[in-house]
Formats: structure tokens, sequence, C-alpha cells
């Protein structure tokens, strides 16, 4: 075989191959997070990634509607400020009022649509805290004091080694995992390209970190906490995360649309991150939460799991205990507690994502967006401010 029929029957296929797998797998991947492509990929995030369908129940549960203006001014940092400035500086894209369990403000940007379905970034780590409180309720989990390694006795020879389950629902596992987003060789982008680029499998990635402290005396938010009790719900239920889900929140809670979770290369779903949905089944998912776990006519979460996930239980985990990098904000089971709380609670995710609940103003407030900075920032604190002043706009008027 000469030289040229070599290339032209070897060469020049492996190239055209090369070149599909970066054009259509990698570049996608690489790029997600571009300016100009990031508002397009947060709603349509099974066009990046591989995903699994949770599907909606039959009978959906419909929302009442009365919207009205809520263009409402604000104190923020010795300034008097407007609610449609604020949305249109952080790249908001969604943004949905339910009060007394009726939608009165619901409004969409940059192109979006109320029927997209909205990545969720880390506010899905809520929807995993929810699975696991309905898996001790029935049984699968004995007791969150538990070591996690009961139940994954793989995990011995990791960091989480006789972890209590409780540990690492509080963000204080003492895992040796930095979460620092901006920086390339960080764990959380090391374990990305793991998992997408080199293909690796979520069961084997985990088991690569140490301890660096013990466990129960420190907060540091861990995304790969939120992927270990994946893991365990995955394996004490028998079931992948979207079926569970699926049956014991998604269609008793009477989602208006299908879901979709997001997946490694082997479909074991990414827990820490992988949500995504309409703003509207966002809103019925912190609806559960208003009412105690209670909604659509059954009691779907327990009672007593939603009143342990918001209030913090030890010293550490207090707001105002937190460092200055989480804004003092307390935590306990994958819920934030924002400083000067009476109350309420949310969840919230990179760029701009939060399900904000206020019991005292039976109030669910829901924003999705595609912000400049992945980093939590000072539009963290300003969010809760601006859902704060609409809650009482709303309970005054």
């Amino acid at each position: 075989m000469n030289i040229i029929n070599f290339i032209l029957i070897f060469i020049v296929p492996l190239i055209i191959i090369c070149l599909i797998i970066l054009r259509f797998y990698l570049a996608p991947k690489i790029t997600m997070f571009d300016d100009d492509k990031r508002v397009k990929n947060f709603r349509s995030m099974d066009k990046v990634f591989p995903s699994k369908v949770i599907h909606r129940p039959v009978k959906p549960y419909n929302f009442q509607e009365n919207l009205r203006d809520l263009n409402i001014s604000y104190n923020f940092q010795d300034e008097t400020r407007r609610m449609a400035d604020f949305l249109q500086r952080t790249g908001n894209t969604g943004f949905l009022i339910v009060k007394n369990d009726i939608i009165v403000y619901e409004k969409y940007s940059l192109g979006y649509k109320k029927s997209d379905k909205k990545t969720s970034w880390s506010v899905a780590k809520g929807f995993i805290s929810a699975l696991i409180g309905i898996a001790v309720n029935e049984g699968y989990i004995e007791s969150i004091n538990d070591p996690i390694t009961k139940y994954m006795p793989e995990l011995k020879v990791s960091g989480y080694n006789n972890v209590p389950i409780k540990h690492i629902l509080q963000m204080s596992s003492g895992i040796n995992f930095s979460e620092a987003y901006e920086d390339k060789s960080s764990d959380i982008n090391e374990l990305l390209y793991k998992l997408f680029l080199y293909m690796r499998p979520m069961e084997k990635v985990i088991l690569n970190y140490s301890a660096k402290r013990a466990s129960g005396e420190y907060f540091e938010y861990v995304s790969l906490n939120t992927q270990i009790l994946g893991l365990l719900l995955r394996r004490v239920t028998g079931e992948d995360i979207v079926s569970y889900l699926e049956k014991k929140l998604w269609q008793p809670m009477g989602a208006e649309s299908d879901a979709y979770w997001l997946t490694d290369m082997y479909g074991t779903e990414v827990t820490f991150c992988g949500m995504n949905c309409t703003l509207r089944d966002y809103a019925k998912f912190g609806l559960v939460y208003l009412h105690n776990g209670y909604f659509n006519g059954k009691q779907i979460i327990p009672k007593s799991w939603v009143k342990e996930s918001i209030i913090p239980d030890s010293s550490y985990l207090q707001p105002g205990a937190t460092d200055e990098m989480y804004f003092r904000w307390g935590y306990q089971y994958h819920w934030w507690i924002p400083e000067g709380s009476n109350g309420d609670y949310c969840a919230t995710g990179a760029w701009g994502q939060y399900i904000y609940i206020n019991p005292e103003k039976n109030f669910v407030g829901v924003k999705t967006g595609s912000s400049n900075s992945i980093l939590r920032s000072i539009d963290d604190l300003e969010t809760v401010v601006l859902f704060r002043a609409i809650a009482n706009e709303l309970d005054e008027s």
C-alpha cells in the first residue's frame, strides 16, 4: 500500500471522526459557559449532556392566577433600587411569584418561555434532600446518624469512611474537595472533566478523595457531598434518581411538565446540579416545603423532615457563623438560611437560580438567570432583599 492510499483509507477518516467528536461532543461542553452561549444552553442542557426524563402525571395541579405589576422599589446598600433594573442587571431569564398558592407575577426574558426547562445548578440539591427524607420515612435509611459506609461500604477507602449521613447533608463531611469554580484545576472542575471528557463512571470517581478534617465540626460547601447522597439513594432504593423522584415527588405534587435530570455517560444522575424543569414546577416544589410537605392533597415529604431540614442545629451552621465566602448564611440539610431570617430560607444555584420560601408570608419566589458570575456574589444578598420586599408589599396590599 502506497502512502497516498494509506492516508486516504486510514488518516483522512480518522481526522473526520476526530472533527465530528470535537464539533458535536466536546465543543458544546467546552464552550457551555461562554457569554454568547450560556443563555441558550441553560434552557437546553439535554443538548449538551446525557439526561433522563422525569414524567409528569396525567392530571397535573393547575395554578390559579391573579397577575399584577410588581416593579417595586427596595433598599439595598443604602440605595433605593427597582426590581426591573435588578432583574436586567443580573441576566434574569425567569421570575415567578406565588402568594397564597396563586401566581401573582410571571415574566420571562432573554428569549425564555414558560415551557422552557431551565437548569437549576445547585437548586437541585434541595430535591436530593427531599428524597433523602422520603427514603428515611420509608425505612430505606434507618437513621441519618448512620455512617454512610453502613450502606456504601466501598467508601471505606475514601474520606467518607464512617462519616454520618447527617454531616454530609450539612456540608460538614470534612472531605478534601475544592469547590473553587474559577480555578480550572479545582476538584469540582476536575470532576466534570473526568465524567465528560475522560468518560469515567461516577461510582469510580467518588473514591478518589481523602478527608482533611473530622466531620461534624466545620461547614464547607462541597458538591461531592450531594453526589454521594444521590448514590446512596440509588443504592438503598434500588431505583434511579429519576424513577424515585418521579414516583415520590414529581407526580404526587402534580407537576405540569416533564422534567429531565443530567447523567454521566453511563446513566448515573449528576445529583449536585442536574435538575431541569419549568419555573412553575420549581414553584410547586417550593410549595411542598412551604406547606410542611403537604401539597396537592397529599403528604409528600414528612412534615418532621421539612422542619428539621431548615433549622440549623449546630453552632457552626447558624446564620452569621459561616465564613464570609457564603455571606454568613446559615445552612442545614441542603437549604440556606439568610441572616436576619424570620423563618425564610432558600435553595440557590450558580449564575442566579433560586427557590425562595417565606412561610410567614405564605410566599414562594423562583428566579432563573445567566448572570456573569458563577460565584456566590453580592447578588445573592440582593435577591433575598428583593424577595422579602415583594413578600412585604403583597402582604400589605
